[in-house]
């Protein structure tokens, strides 16, 4: 019975063992999981930062493209007027060049 006792006691401290082993890896295993938890709300917050920012930036660029297209059109407008302008002042000097000769 001593024997029995001992193998017993034995398979009793090999299963504490074991016990204490599948107790750390589950511990560690939810250390991990919460370290990734917190790495997904941290980055989670960085994407709707960067979204929110690109919302903004993508409003801004509308707006500078609708100026830059009505100014590039007056700007033609401009071109188009001075040398209509520049032709009708050319047509008046030669006109001018010709009474006076």
């Amino acid at each position: 019975t001593d024997h029995a006792y001992t193998v017993m006691s034995q398979q009793g401290a090999a299963l504490q063992g074991y016990n204490n082993e599948l107790i750390k890896c589950i511990e560690d295993l939810c250390a991990k999981r919460d370290e990734l938890h917190r790495q997904i709300l941290q980055e989670d917050e960085e994407k709707q930062k960067i979204q929110n920012d690109i919302r903004i930036l993508t409003d801004r660029l509308a707006v500078i493209n609708e100026s830059l297209a009505k100014k590039i059109a007056t700007r033609n407008d401009y071109d188009r007027t001075i040398s209509e302008t520049e032709a009708a002042y050319k047509k008046v000097c030669k006109s001018q060049c010709v009474l006076l000769s």
